[in-house]
């Protein structure tokens, strides 16, 4: 079987066809200025074109990929002209409100791609996201693939950016701060994604140097806009992780328009691929809706929820993992008794108004809420036994453990709950005035925190109970006796009701002129941030303030090469969250201070032909200076501050992406990244810190079959050089700098298309009906490398030595998918 798999992976990598005419779809709701729908108005481009129907709708394919002059005209009406260049297979809305003179307006260029080049955002395809193969499906999966972003666990929605961990990374919808659950503690245990890919229209990340209107980070931003309907419709997409159904509609008046997202996931399929036999049933399911209603041409609002809610019934039973040398291979063999049950229920909702004062005034006002009730409860028990693996090839006990060199025990217990409610209330402006724009907002948050922290860890080891590694105490168990009452090896215990009061804004001013025939765009702004800690558990704090300026400039130069050179930066602040207050030991400490990193970053886009189709390749070198660092560990994805501003960092390091059309019409990319980020933890000298991914070889393929061209191929392969590999608790960081091997992944997804817009059966047939109907499997791991996600240690006292064992990642897993749209 393999043979036969590898062949057809190496023949679709390797097809090659010939050109064809790709196409963008340009729609939306033609307008007069009392918001009545205009039927009959004349869409057109060269020689094609159409006509919005009795309610406005229109409709319209374009070549893509290109600029295309749009014509609207009406009789009666103002005629728009405008210059779109929209990429292979995306939809843009445009919904034109016509004036009731006959004057032609000057030429509008429409081009939102540019303008983000631009301000360094890159700019991702929602069909892409939605068909990519990963193992976490969704707009995280695709993110993965890019030059600065690094993951070493696919089960996990967490990301680090340029050195950050994965707590310094902004996330908005519909330009929404979306929240993450606070008791995350592994990769087996993280729910689904805010984002919902059915809904989403446009999707924009930023890794560093981003503008002063986005939030107090330090490391990158997520922008994603949902789409308001123009239609009615419905799609649905299903496969053995699961499934997403979604609908969208619109009213006859055009005024109300809603889309609505239902998910559910079972990561079962992949944990039960896992190395450790369980009973384990991880499941995932939300539901969100974002609605909006224009009550006339220049008010609309919006609303935008969520209601999430993750279960996790996990029984272990038995585990074995062999590691060590070809020389010498030795295995734990672990027996489980015992359970966990988490739960993760999150509700969130939002209201955005929207008023268009005029053609340039534009005032908005946001309103949010989000609550959380988490819990984390488990007792497990774990005997364990470590021993040598027999080698012998030819014996019949090969891959047995022989003989068992030490043996121990350990029971970890939990009960961790938590309730967190926040508000925020947020008002912006934007103000055009031919190339000048201001942007500005102020924003009010209040956060409330409940948490209770009980969690202990007893070690046993031939017999002996191991103490914690404190100074004053010498440990030469089982050597000498020792009298002193058990205590557990690792204990926290702790109660807070913590409460902040927030208070932020910006103002920003953006340019776009000429100097002499070269092109230039400049930005420059400052955000201020200001924070007040107090609870019944919490000693009150002093407020504290920073201020944060940022500037970007972008020139165009008047050269046949079409370039495009980019320099940002700024000082970057983040203000404690409650999980950067929190210290190992669950006690609070207010007087944490903000994190500040100064950023340099310095770009070049330069697009240009190859083989006749576009191409390309972006540049960026970047710098980071980070003081008033609050040191972390990391076990597994789950993040522990010791909530001290007792370091200082750095991050430094290259990004390249070169995207294109390797097979005409298909947008591919290969990215490279190099990264080295240290830090100084009271002045002890420079050492790596748990993000240092060194190197980062990111590849995303598609293709399809000449002849058979709804047979489509999805390739997503990343390479990543090993992060350190942590320590055990009480550790000193400064002695376990010994890294985790390189993370190798490649998923492979194979689809073929029964039906779409291009593809129609014959005259009644019952699939017709189906504006596009797909069919396929996806493989995840194809070369099934064993990754790892993080070291357990395990201590035996016979011996006085420690082992780190590393905890496996999923194998390769068979996945198959319908998808489906109305």
């Amino acid at each position: 079987m393999k043979p036969n798999f590898f062949s057809l992976l190496i023949l679709l990598i390797l097809i090659s066809i010939s050109s064809s005419a790709q196409t963008a779809t340009l729609k939306g709701v033609i307008l007069n200025e009392n918001n009545i729908p205009i039927q009959g108005a004349n869409i057109s481009y060269n020689d094609s074109g159409t006509q919005s129907d009795k309610n406005g709708v229109y409709q319209l394919s374009i070549p893509a990929n290109q600029e295309i002059t749009i014509h609207i005209s009406h009789i009666s009406l103002k005629n728009v002209q405008f210059v779109i260049n929209l990429e292979e297979n995306q939809e843009y809305e445009l919904n034109p409100v016509l004036k009731t003179d006959v004057e032609q307006i000057g030429e509008v260029i429409i081009s939102g791609r540019e303008r983000k080049i631009v301000e360094g955002i890159t700019t991702l395809d929602p069909e892409t996201i939605r068909t990519t193969p990963s193992a976490n499906a969704g707009v995280e999966g695709l993110l993965k693939s890019l030059p600065g972003v690094s993951s070493n666990n696919e089960l996990s929605t967490q990301y680090s950016v340029r050195g950050g961990n994965y707590d310094e990374n902004l996330v908005y919808v519909n330009e929404i701060e979306v929240y993450r659950p606070f008791l995350i503690r592994s990769g087996q245990q993280e729910g689904l994604s805010f984002v919902n890919t059915d809904m989403v229209r446009n999707v924009d990340f930023s890794a560093g140097g981003f503008q002063a209107k986005y939030g107090d980070k330090l490391s990158s931003v997520l922008d994603i806009t949902y789409k308001r309907p123009t239609r009615l419709g419905a799609t649905a997409d299903l496969s053995l992780l699961g499934g997403s159904v979604s609908a969208e509609g619109i009213s006859k008046n055009k005024k109300l328009a809603a889309i609505v997202g239902v998910r559910y996931r079972d990561n079962s399929l992949l944990v039960d691929a896992k190395n450790t036999e369980t009973n384990f049933q991880p499941r995932f399911a939300d539901v969100q809706t974002y609605l909006s209603y224009n009550f006339s041409s220049k008010f609309e609002l919006g609303f935008l929820s969520n209601l999430a809610l993750n279960t996790y019934d996990y029984e272990p039973l038995t585990e074995q993992v062999n590691f060590g040398t070809l020389q010498t291979v030795q295995a734990l063999t672990v027996r489980y008794d015992g359970q966990e049950k988490d739960r993760y229920e999150t509700y969130f909702g939002a209201l955005k108004g929207t008023y268009r004062a005029n053609d340039n005034l534009t005032l908005k006002l946001i309103a949010s809420g989000y609550h959380t009730q988490e819990q984390e409860h488990y007792d497990i028990f774990a005997a364990y036994a470590l021993g040598t693996v027999n080698t012998d090839i030819g014996s019949e006990n090969l891959g047995e453990v022989e003989f068992s060199e030490g043996i121990g025990s350990q029971l970890t217990h939990a009960r961790n709950d938590l309730d967190a409610l926040i508000y925020n209330l947020e008002h912006k402006g934007t103000y055009v005035a031919d190339q000048h724009q201001f942007d500005w907002g102020i924003k009010y948050t209040s956060e409330d925190i409940r948490d209770r922290l009980q969690e202990y860890e007893i070690i046993d080891s031939a017999g002996f109970s191991i103490r914690p590694p404190v100074l004053d105490f010498v440990n030469d168990q089982p050597y000498t006796p020792f009298a002193s009452p058990i205590v557990p090896f690792t204990s926290v215990r702790a109660t807070n009701s913590t409460k902040i009061d927030r208070i932020s804004g910006y103002a920003q001013y953006s340019i776009r002129s000429n100097i002499k025939e070269n092109e230039i765009w400049a930005n420059i702004g400052v955000r201020a941030h200001n924070w007040n800690i107090y609870g019944n558990t919490v000693d009150s704090s002093d407020s504290q303030i920073v201020f944060s300026p940022r500037a970007q400039v972008a020139v165009k130069p008047n050269w046949k090469s079409d370039m495009i050179f980019r320099l940002s930066g700024g000082v970057y602040h983040q203000p404690p969250f409650y999980r950067e207050l929190r210290d190992s030991l669950g006690v609070v400490r207010p007087d944490v201070k903000a994190q500040q990193s100064i950023h340099i970053v310095l770009g070049n886009d330069y697009s240009f032909s190859m083989w006749k189709r576009p191409f390309k390749l972006t540049t960026e070198l970047y710098y980071k200076k980070l003081t008033d660092v609050n040191p972390y560990t990391i076990e597994n994805v789950r993040i522990r501050y010791r909530a001290r501003n007792n370091a200082e960092a750095y991050a430094q390091g290259v990004d390249l992406r070169l995207n294109g059309e390797f097979v005409p019409g298909t947008e591919s990319w290969v990215s490279f990244g190099y990264l080295k980020t240290e830090e100084n933890i009271d002045k002890r000298g420079y050492i790596a810190r748990p993000t240092d991914q060194r190197l980062k070889i990111g590849v995303l393929f598609q293709d399809y079959v000449p002849s058979i061209p709804s047979l489509k191929m999805y390739l997503n392969m990343v390479y990543q050089t090993g992060v350190p590999g942590g320590s055990p608790s009480y550790a000193d960081p400064y002695n376990f700098q010994t890294r985790l091997r390189d993370y190798r992944r490649a998923d492979l997804g194979i689809s073929y298309v029964v039906v779409d817009q291009n593809k129609r059966l014959r005259q009644g047939h019952f699939l017709n009906k189906f504006r596009e109907l797909y069919l396929g499997f996806e493989i995840y791991n194809i070369f099934d490398n064993q990754n790892t996600i993080t070291n357990t240690f395990v201590r035996d006292a016979a011996s006085r030595r420690q082992f780190a064992i590393p905890n496996y990642l999923t194998p390769r897993v068979f996945n198959v998918r319908l998808g489906m749209k109305f």
